[in-house]
């Protein structure tokens, strides 16, 4: 039917238009080669952060708002960046993670540490703050030490790899594109820039 046909081409055009509002290679960049994401059909939206990261800390509310209003189609996932002491905390979300027990701990180690401005950064502490907020400490520090939480570490920084982490918080929509608050210019933007980039996606794939 033209009508449909007609429609259609400007639904297209609008979905366009949204993500021109923004510049590629300034408001966010284009990954030179597409990658794997983990959500099947679903348009993917990932966080790669560090616990002890300020600006990841003060991104993390607005964030979790944004999420719980992700259109049918969108899923949200968090990937803990890789290297030096950013290691101990990556090893104690994939413990947590493998626990079932992950958002308990995030939000409390997050606060714990910006909050409370606690030291929390080796193997010990970080077993000993998870019996704190009521995870098994005995199954938690076998887990961190597991050859599973092992492998979630190599994938994580292989990953970081081929994404260009160089510094978070970073997103990743869709595999396609990176970006955060500091390329934004502010968190407000980022979340229309994010909206947009989700939105093309969503059309691409309909």
């Amino acid at each position: 039917m033209p009508g449909t046909f007609v429609l259609r081409l400007l639904c297209g055009l609008a979905l366009a238009a949204q993500v021109w509002a923004f510049d590629e290679g300034i408001d966010y960049s284009r990954l030179i080669q597409p990658q794997p994401t983990e959500t099947g059909e679903k348009v993917e939206v990932l966080e790669v952060f560090w616990y002890g990261c300020p600006h990841c800390w003060h991104l993390e509310p607005a964030l979790s708002e944004w999420v719980k209003q992700l259109p049918e189609g969108v899923t949200f996932r968090r990937m803990p960046g890789t290297g030096g002491r950013w290691d101990a905390h990556a090893r104690a979300f994939y413990a947590a993670q493998a626990m079932g027990k992950l958002e308990v701990f995030h939000q409390a180690l997050f606060k714990a540490l910006h909050e409370e401005h606690r030291n929390i950064m080796t193997e010990d502490q970080l077993v000993d703050f998870a019996g704190e907020v009521g995870l098994d400490k005995d199954e938690f520090r076998s887990d961190y030490e597991s050859f599973l939480v092992e492998t979630e570490l190599g994938k994580a920084r292989e990953m970081s790899s081929r994404y260009g982490i160089d510094s978070v918080p970073t997103i990743i929509v869709n595999g396609k594109y990176r970006t955060g608050p500091s390329q934004a210019a502010g968190q407000e933007r980022l979340f229309q820039i994010l909206d947009s980039l989700v939105k093309q996606e969503l059309g691409a794939a309909s």
